[in-house]
C-alpha cells in the first residue's frame, strides 16, 4: 500500500532547515571576508574573496591559550563525572533502602539550585581553599553542578537492566564490583555517553563560574575570550564570528559522533 507524500511536513522541514542553516551560513561567510567586504555586502552576501586573516588574528589574540584551558576544564569535568556518577547510580539502583532513597532525593535538590544563587558563598569557599584563579577552581564546581542531572539520567538507564541478568551474574559467582564492571557498565554505555556529552557541554560553555572565579589571562577560557574579543574588536564582526566558529568546532564534532548514543541514553538502555 502506497502512502501519500506528506507535503506539509516536507515544507515544514525545509523551513526548519533554513532557520538552522541561515545563522551558520552567516557565520561561515562572514568569517572568511574582510571587514570592508562584509560592510559593503552585508551579512547575507556571498563572499567574493576569501581570507583567513580573521582566524589568524584570533590566534594572535590568545585564542590558543583559551582553547587549551577550555579543553583542560572540559576534560576535568568529564573525568570527575565519569568517575563519580556510574558507581553512585549503581548504588542507588541496587540499594532500595529508605536511607538510600532519602539520600538520592536530597542529592537531586541540586537540580533546583541555580548557580547564580550560590555564586557568592562559592567564591568565598574557592578563595578560602586557595583555588581562586586556577583551572581546578572552575572544574570542581562545574562538575558538582553536573552531578545531579547526570546521576538522574544514568540511574534511569541502569534501572532498565532486568533482575534476571543480575541473578545470572550472582549464579556465576560474581560479586558487587564484578557485576558492576562486567554487566552494568557495558549495558549502560548509552547513558554513560549521554552524561559524558552533557558534562562536556557544561565544561565547554561555562561562563559565570570562570568569570567570577578567575581573573588572570593565563586561566581564561573560550567563553571569556569571546567576551573580550567583542570588546577588543569593536565592530569587527568577521573577527568575532571567526572566534565563534573556532569555539563551535569541538561541540559540533562531539554531537556528530555521539548523537546516536545521546538519543539512546535519553530514551533508556538499548534505545527502548
Amino acid at each position: 500500500m502506497r502512502t501519500r507524500p506528506n507535503y506539509i511536513a516536507g515544507a515544514a522541514a525545509v523551513v526548519w532547515l533554513l532557520i538552522v542553516a541561515l545563522p551558520l551560513y552567516v557565520m561561515i561567510a562572514a568569517s572568511v571576508q574582510t571587514r570592508s567586504d562584509f560592510s559593503a555586502g552585508g551579512p547575507l552576501s556571498f563572499p567574493t574573496s576569501f581570507t583567513l586573516e580573521n582566524y589568524a588574528g584570533v590566534f594572535q589574540s590568545g585564542f590558543g591559550l583559551y582553547f587549551l584551558n577550555t579543553l583542560i576544564v572540559t576534560g576535568g569535568v568529564v573525568g570527575i563525572v565519569l568517575l563519580v556518577v556510574p558507581p553512585l547510580a549503581y548504588a542507588i539502583v541496587r540499594n532500595q533502602s529508605r536511607t538510600t532513597t532519602l539520600i538520592f532525593r536530597f542529592f537531586l535538590l541540586g537540580l533546583a539550585i541555580p548557580v547564580q544563587a550560590v555564586i557568592v558563598p562559592m567564591f568565598y569557599l574557592i578563595n578560602t581553599v586557595g583555588l581562586y584563579d586556577t583551572l581546578l577552581g572552575i572544574i570542581l564546581p562545574t562538575a558538582a553542578f553536573a552531578l545531579p542531572i547526570c546521576t538522574l539520567i544514568l540511574s534511569g538507564t541502569m534501572r532498565d537492566i532486568t533482575p534476571e541478568l543480575y541473578e545470572a551474574m550472582a549464579v556465576d559467582g560474581a560479586g558487587t564490583w564484578l557485576t558492576f564492571l562486567r554487566l552494568v557498565l557495558p549495558l549502560s554505555k548509552p547513558g554513560i555517553s549521554t552524561i559524558a556529552v552533557f558534562a562536556a557541554l557544561q565544561g565547554w560553555n561555562g561562563f559565570l563560574l570562570p568569570l567570577i572565579l578567575t581573573q588572570s589571562e593565563s586561566t581564561r577560557v573560550i567563553t571569556l575570550g569571546l567576551f573580550n574579543f567583542q570588546t577588543q574588536y569593536g565592530i569587527n564582526v568577521p573577527g568575532i564570528l571567526a572566534a565563534v566558529m573556532l569555539s563551535m568546532i569541538p561541540v559540533l564534532l562531539v554531537y556528530l559522533f555521539a548523537r546516536r548514543a545521546l538519543v539512546q541514553g535519553l530514551m533508556g538502555a538499548g534505545g527502548k
